[in-house]
């Protein structure tokens, strides 16, 4: 089965996630390193790397932790003086993955702002070669995020992303992001045991099973093919609760980590009552 938690708030270091995650029985989770909304951050404590790193290895339930980078970053972008902000954000987002060692950072592709799709995802292919060149000795796995296709907004397709993976040197140090909200909002059902086994097939034959390490679980608010990106409650959605069931019994899929970005409040209220959803699917 799916390793389930959510994304946890790193508020007063990114060590203090750890006990937040265990008090809901997390197996794994997913955190900002950094401020998701601006682009500078001081260096990570070591202290605070080391009780992070130490906290996770005594843990006798976490199995995964997860990363996902900055909101602003667009390695996509036409416009040169972005699109090297950018690849200095991401490397950077990567780095501090590895100080944790946090094996997987979750991205989205970015945008192409008009440029079109084989230009935008160009530019992401190329983003992520030279980081690597820049980074020979990184650890940090590449997590690229399906998406729902607003806007030019790139990875609404399974053709997209393995367009930019196959674009990419060293195909070892990227991954995928399966976001169950994006996909149905792109047009990828997933709500029957027949559209589930025809969508995750053509995800196998198009990218690679063995190439998806995270799931985001999440329902839509909005109906299938909206490319709109809202989320909902699981089984509260659009999508329903039989598309969870189907992931969660899915065999090819253990040992990943399934990660909640439903809504929150202010406590952890509506991440206990999805876990529960899910659990209660198994």
């Amino acid at each position: 089965m799916l390793e389930l938690g959510s994304h946890v708030s790193a508020s007063g270091g990114v060590d203090k996630s750890i006990d937040r995650a265990t008090k809901l029985e997390m197996t794994a989770f997913q955190i900002f390193t950094k401020n998701a909304n601006q682009w500078n951050a001081k260096p990570l404590d070591p202290a605070v790397i080391e009780r992070f790193r130490a906290g996770v290895a005594a843990s006798p339930a976490i199995k995964t932790v997860v990363a996902h980078d900055s909101y602003l970053i667009n390695i996509a972008s036409p416009d040169d003086a972005a699109w090297e902000k950018s690849i200095g954000a991401l490397e950077y987002e990567l780095e501090r993955c590895d100080q944790l060692d946090i094996p997987y950072l979750v991205s989205h592709p970015g945008a192409h702002v008009g440029s079109g799709v084989d230009a935008g995802v160009a530019r992401v292919a190329q983003a992520i070669n030279i980081i690597h060149e820049q980074m020979p000795d990184g650890t940090c796995s590449l997590a690229l995020e399906t998406t729902a296709g607003q806007g030019t907004t790139l990875g609404r397709t399974f053709e997209e992303i393995a367009q930019i993976i196959d674009g990419v040197d060293d195909k070892t140090r990227v991954s995928v992001c399966f976001d169950t909200c994006h996909v149905f909002a792109a047009g990828y059902d997933l709500r029957t045991a027949e559209t589930y086994a025809a969508t995750m097939q053509a995800f196998d034959d198009i990218i690679g099973l063995d190439r998806l390490r995270v799931l985001h679980l999440n329902d839509s608010v909005k109906d299938f093919g909206s490319h709109r990106d809202r989320h909902a409650h699981i089984g509260q959605g659009m999508i329903g609760p039989d598309a969870f069931q189907f992931l969660l019994r899915d065999a090819r899929l253990a040992g990943r980590a399934g990660i909640l970005e439903t809504p929150k409040d202010d406590d952890v209220t509506e991440d206990l009552m999805n876990l529960t959803t899910l659990r209660g699917l198994l």
